[in-house]
């Protein structure tokens, strides 16, 4: 064997070491971490706006506190969403990433016109407030399903997000659609089925 010959197997061995060390350091910091959601109504929105999902608690109309568009044959407006806040901390040897889930309905951008103020149109508007509910329940299974570590959590966590957020957006949209926006009555019939039953489902 040359010399030269040696000479390039023992760069390729330094080499192989350093870039093993480094796999080796880059596992490492990447530290596995425990998830733990929960549910919260302490956040950033103003007490005096917005109301927190409780699944035993239905919605009335003082809590539609917005100016209504008189224009239009839109009788009334649901404005309801979801979101999080994470924190990420040492536990042990590993860390704990923190998150903290919520659905809410804004009152001062909901509205309804003085004379529709029916219980069956009640009744629509809460299934919009029961669908940001049901995304939000999504996006807990999937985060809670998720493989995460220090490195990537961020990026996960905002990935399955705007997953979910899509999801309640198709949902909210499929719901007006096919229901007319309500005045299609025996599609609303089908909808109210099909949200109790997922709200029986995911409550229990």
């Amino acid at each position: 064997m040359t010399f030269l010959l040696m000479r390039k197997i023992y760069l390729f061995m330094k080499l192989f070491s350093i870039i093993f060390v480094l796999l080796i350091s880059g596992n490492l910091h990447a530290q596995v971490i425990r998830t733990n959601v929960q549910w919260t109504e302490q956040t950033s929105l103003s007490p005096a706006d917005v109301i927190y999902y409780k699944p035993a608690s239905k919605l009335v109309w003082g809590d539609f506190k917005g100016k209504p568009v008189e224009a239009g044959i839109t009788a009334a407006i649901t404005m309801s969403g979801f979101g999080y806040s994470a924190s990420m901390h040492a536990s042990g040897q590993n860390g704990q990433l923190d998150i903290k889930v919520y659905c809410f309905f804004n009152k001062n951008k909901s509205w309804v016109k003085p004379d529709k103020k029916t219980a069956y149109i009640l009744t629509h508007e809460q299934h919009h407030f029961d669908v940001s509910y049901i995304a939000a329940k999504i996006f807990i299974d999937k985060v809670q399903g998720a493989s995460m570590n220090s490195s990537n959590y961020n990026t996960l966590l905002s990935r399955i997000y705007n997953e979910c957020i899509e999801i309640m957006n198709d949902m909210q949209n499929d719901y007006d659609e096919q229901t007319n926006n309500g005045q299609h009555k025996q599609n609303q019939e089908k909808w109210n089925r099909f949200i109790d039953d997922k709200l029986a489902i995911i409550t229990n």
